[in-house]
């Protein structure tokens, strides 16, 4: 089957790859096209962007989390559903782990999809020095084919055609895509934890308008949309492959429930860790910790993903009646999964200046939870489970990925770490904690990472249903 689409990267962060994602995504659906968007790396605040500009969930692709087999055959899954596939990159094209060129990294990416590569080059005070830095792009690593560039915060009509000039003396054989001017009206604000996330700051229809008339006015779309990614081997006869990783699934007509937060506090989580899920045999049920009065009802266990609970602290704290559900849940052992800023809502709460009003959470886990001024935490883990878990069983490894500005108060002993966690192979000693059937850890794990860890927490909930009705 025949795919179109390309990876947008850059040669360093801060170039604008974001901005021009979405300005592409925009302008393409509304083209009337049906846009995969796709994010490398573990970030979760962009895919909230990709969707709101594609009108698509945008999913992650990380070699260093997940098996390259694996992101392979999800990107043909989902890339095989659109007319055109939009991968935004993360870093610089061959930024990978420490001094990698590929592991981690968007170039490990476009070589393992086959996606050509359109470069988009901060042009801010450069001229024909452009024409070097593309050549050597271009001619780094025959594993990543550069299709073409954009030149991008282009001072002046002046600026853009001595770029176009350049190009075409010294490089005609790659393509220019086309000159972006500068607009600061157009940039995405940031926050200490990267940009503002969607949920925050809802990218208005006017603001993606502008975004989409930007892509009209200076890139050729039409010439985009051409890019071809080479057959891929995860499909045949026009039709994808059933994922080699998925795992059995439940019996039929035996489904679990599984309620997942999903609101301004808690929107941090991998589409394919939800698949997955669904795959195992699950039916995912949103909720919102933040507006609902309590759980779903029927349901045979929670998911908590990160986000940022600090934001909205006195509101799920006000929510006494949410708050009583899960922990009537988690004394019944429900299965409870809970990660970075769903394990901060089931500890005690945050710590605050006196005499400001306590801010009370669960309390599943006895600390209580405090914001920092520096970052606590960045960086992929790998974890090898202790014992077993609602997610696995002993002795499982599953990958994933740390960042928080937050930290815990200490943990008392009598609380089970269930994770031994390294990073590139040095030792970060115990973590991932347990009380009952409730699991809370600061790691988002990736569930492509491992194929046993979606099933074990659909196998969890379907157990504690038995016992339940038994």
């Amino acid at each position: 089957m025949s795919l179109k689409g390309f990876l947008i990267a850059a040669p360093q962060s801060g170039s604008g790859k974001t901005t021009v994602s979405l300005a592409i995504m925009a302008a393409l659906r509304r083209k009337g096209l049906v846009v995969a968007p796709f994010k490398c790396g573990p970030d979760f605040i962009d895919p909230g962007y990709h969707h709101l500009a594609a009108g698509h969930p945008s999913i992650n692709l990380d070699g260093w989390m997940c098996p390259e087999s694996f992101v392979a055959e999800t990107f043909a899954l989902h890339a095989g559903k659109a007319d055109v596939a939009v991968i935004e990159g993360v870093m610089g094209l061959f930024d990978g782990i420490g001094d990698s060129l590929m592991e981690g990294s968007s170039a490990q990416i476009a070589a393992v999809t086959g996606a050509p590569v359109v470069l988009v080059i901060n042009a801010r005070g450069m001229a024909a020095s452009v024409a070097p830095l593309v050549v050597g792009f271009a001619g780094f690593d025959d594993r990543v084919t550069l299709a073409g560039v954009i030149f991008n915060n282009v001072g002046s009509a002046s600026h853009g055609d001595l770029l176009r000039k350049v190009m075409a003396t010294h490089l005609p054989e790659v393509t220019l895509f086309g000159c972006i001017p500068r607009d600061a009206a157009l940039e995405i604000p940031s926050r200490h934890l990267g940009l503002v996330t969607v949920e925050d700051n809802p990218l208005t229809s006017h603001y993606l308008g502008r975004l989409a008339e930007m892509a009209e006015k200076y890139l050729d779309l039409d010439e985009l949309v051409k890019l071809q990614i080479p057959p891929s081997p995860f499909f045949a006869n026009g039709e994808a492959l059933t994922l080699s990783l998925s795992f059995e699934r439940v019996k039929e007509g035996s489904s679990v429930r599984i309620a997942v937060a999903q609101d301004a506090a808690f929107c941090f989580v991998y589409e394919d860790n939800l698949r997955l899920l669904r795959e195992a045999g699950a039916v995912i049920v949103p909720f919102s910790p933040l507006n609902g009065s309590c759980l779903p009802a029927d349901v045979d266990g929670i998911y908590l993903p990160g986000g940022y609970p600090e934001l909205h602290a006195e509101r799920l704290a006000a929510n006494s009646s949410m708050l009583d559900s899960i922990r009537e849940a988690v004394a019944d052992n429900m299965p409870v999964y809970a990660e970075c800023g769903g394990f901060i809502y089931l500890t005690e709460g945050m710590e605050v200046t006196e005499p400001a009003t306590p801010i009370d959470f669960a309390g599943i886990f006895p600390v209580r939870t405090r914001m920092l001024s520096q970052r606590k935490a960045l960086g992929y883990r790998q974890v090898e489970c202790l014992s077993g878990t609602v997610i696995a069983v002993s002795g499982t490894a599953a990958r994933g990925h740390e960042f928080h500005y937050s930290e815990i108060c200490p943990m008392p002993e009598h609380i089970e770490r269930c994770y031994h966690v390294t990073r590139q192979g040095a030792d970060l000693g115990a973590e991932g904690y347990r009380f009952r059937n409730c699991h809370g850890s600061y790691i988002h794990l990736h569930f492509g990472s491992n194929p046993a860890i979606a099933p074990a927490f659909a196998g969890a909930c379907k157990s504690w249903r038995g016992v339940l009705q038994t």
